[in-house]
């Protein structure tokens, strides 16, 4: 079997499409000599950066047609070590090399007809914990108000999601201001003003008192603070028993992490904007993070998420691996959830609601009362439909073109 051609797409879902919004879902499809297609995802759906993601997964393409798609461990190493920029790492680079692996993993399961979770060590965990995740927005696939400022409101979310069945949530308290609309003056770098403090307390508060003792609440931050105000805001929660606290500041700074964890008493998480193996070793090795987030569409793909998983193991570290992308993301996040032991719990997004969102691929996977199964079908379990397919920005790629140095 050999890699025939490889198509980047851009797909329309929700508020993206061509328009060009904050929504812009990029997949990867492989496809073969064969006849079998594999997905993947570029995790560039939100922020800013999908352009970019597109022109890198052209760019890693041209130097892998021709070859085994089955042999993704080296497909993995050609892109990293003989591409010049795939050993320099950063945020498009792992995303291309991302969604390249992804696919590979799809396609290597179909041709097996087995589950990728099964190539990956077998089902250690099924119905899989899940949390409702970034209650700052609001929850449910329809909702008219989507910037929550008052701390009833956080309370009043709060009970929509447990109705649900989950009894774990997450939120970011400092997101949004407590002026009208979420706008207007709210520095988020300490030292913090006092109502900003009360106000993060407040809303946490109120979910707390709305959902009782047996709920985990998360507390996300976004790396919107700086190391001052995320200390400030951790001493002020710890009476609210916080399940874990999630990117307090800059993301990629050991030594701020390192001074966080010294004075905040909440287990401390982060991996969304981590990368690959080399990224998080400083942060394992100083055991600075008692939940790792590997992102698989951002952190170098299945392949490399299941040895930062590995690593995460070795340091007592739980794995929540983060999912805000398409179907396909959650798809694959699912794999590989079931199969490592220090799985904790998985991330149910808000925009996982969205009905475009969702109608974009084959299968709907929700969670049903706060837990997931984990889905049988070959390979990750997922794909674009023909329709979607047809709507997309497509490139294709099919021309070897090696790089010379």
């Amino acid at each position: 079997m050999k890699i025939a051609s490889v198509d980047v797409m851009q797909v329309p879902s929700g508020n993206a499409g061509s328009s060009r919004g904050s929504w812009c879902p990029v997949i990867v499809r492989i496809n073969t000599d064969e006849g079998i297609s594999g997905f993947g995802e570029v995790g560039l759906a939100y922020g800013k950066g999908w352009r970019a993601g597109m022109g890198m997964v052209q760019d890693f393409a041209e130097v892998i047609i021709g070859m085994d798609p089955m042999q993704s461990e080296k497909i993995w190493e050609t892109i990293f070590r003989k591409t010049f920029w795939g050993m320099g790492g950063g945020t498009i680079v792992n995303a291309g090399l991302s969604g390249i692996d992804i696919a590979l993993w799809d396609i290597k399961g179909k041709a097996l007809g087995v589950p990728v979770y099964q190539l990956l060590g077998g089902k250690t965990n099924d119905n899989l914990r899940t949390y409702a995740s970034q209650l700052q927005f609001n929850w449910g696939p329809k909702i008219t108000k989507q910037i929550l400022i008052e701390p009833e409101e956080y309370a009043e979310v709060t009970r929509i999601a447990m109705a649900e069945g989950y009894d774990s949530i997450k939120v970011d308290p400092i997101y949004f201001s407590n002026q009208p609309g979420g706008k207007g003056p709210w520095k988020m770098t300490g030292p913090l003003e006092h109502k900003v403090v009360k106000t993060v307390y407040d809303r946490v508060a109120a979910m707390r008192k709305a959902g009782g003792d047996d709920l985990d609440i998360i507390v996300e931050m976004h790396s919107l603070a700086d190391t001052t105000a995320a200390i400030q805001i951790g001493q002020a929660l710890k009476d609210l028993r916080i399940f874990y606290y999630e990117e307090p500041a800059h993301p990629l700074n050991v030594e701020n992490f390192t001074e966080i964890k010294s004075k905040v008493d909440i287990p401390l998480a982060s991996g969304e904007r981590i990368y690959t193996r080399q990224g998080y070793r400083p942060f394992l090795e100083k055991r600075l993070l008692q939940v790792i987030q590997p992102d698989l569409c951002l952190c170098g793909g299945l392949s490399e998420a299941k040895k930062i998983c590995d690593m995460g193991w070795t340091y007592d570290s739980a794995v929540q691996i983060h999912v805000c992308g398409s179907p396909i993301s959650k798809a694959a996040a699912l794999q590989i959830e079931a199969a490592i032991p220090n799985f904790l719990i998985h991330e149910h997004h808000q925009r996982a609601l969205n009905p475009d969102s969702r109608a974009t691929c084959l299968y709907d996977y929700q969670p049903v009362g706060g837990r997931y199964k984990v889905p049988d079908l070959p390979g990750i379990g997922q794909e674009l439909t023909p329709e979607v397919i047809a709507k997309c920005d497509m490139i294709t790629i099919k021309d070897y073109k090696p790089y010379l140095s």
